[in-house]
């Protein structure tokens, strides 16, 4: 048998706009991209294309409902016996899936990256390492207006009234209490270079000792 221990599955949540993908970046970038499968909950959407337009924008894309974590929890499974997944891409624009998927082969570290995956069961037990970052509303809101602009072609006006209606009543009911299920709460989002530190320490150490136990005589 090839491998014997399954990968490092590290799940990394809090609000919109915290600086999750900052601190992931960190992550990667610190414990090197080519040992580390990531994966986006974002990118599970659920495919809306047989939806109209118009009935598409009215879809609470902040509930649990919205995204195919069934999908997730079965690619997370898969990565962790090895095999490789194929991950979804998706159109922000347009509401709905590419056809084009992002091959993910197995890693040793796997990442997992979203506001509502310590709030979701089926997701946070499959995860070693539990992270929340930590960051307050109103930085999170300016985050959010800056993001939709420009990467997904909203208006100020679209973004508050969802922030409003779904992103802040979200956060408070689901977000937010999922904070206790942490081992980790990083404060100040991707700012904290002292708990990202600690954090990619711990990572590469676990690594290690998983290494030198699959090196040790039998």
């Amino acid at each position: 048998m090839e491998h014997e221990d399954k990968p490092i599955t590290i799940g990394i949540a809090g609000g919109t706009g915290s600086g999750k993908t900052t601190v992931s970046n960190a992550i990667l970038d610190s414990v090197g991209r080519g040992n580390i499968a990531y994966l986006a909950h974002d990118s599970y959407y659920k495919d809306l294309r047989g939806l109209p337009r118009e009935q598409r924008r009215k879809v609470n894309f902040d509930h649990p409902n919205s995204l195919d974590t069934d999908l997730m929890a079965t690619h997370i499974d898969s990565l962790r016996a090895w095999e490789s997944v194929e991950i979804p891409i998706y159109d922000f624009r347009l509401h709905e899936r590419m056809d084009e998927t992002e091959r993910c082969g197995a890693k040793s570290v796997i990442l997992v990256e979203g506001i509502l995956i310590l709030a979701l069961p089926q997701l946070r037990n499959l995860f070693d390492i539990k992270i929340f970052v930590d960051t307050d509303a109103d930085v999170r809101l300016i985050r959010r207006i800056r993001r939709d602009i420009t990467e997904r072609g909203r208006t100020v006006e679209s973004v508050i009234n969802q922030y409003m209606e779904t992103v802040r009543p979200m956060h408070l009911e689901f977000v937010e209490p999922s904070k206790r299920y942490a081992d980790v709460i990083v404060p100040q989002g991707g700012h904290n270079a002292i708990a990202i530190d600690m954090i990619t320490d711990r990572i590469r150490n676990m690594m290690q000792g998983r290494q030198n136990q699959g090196q040790a005589p039998r």
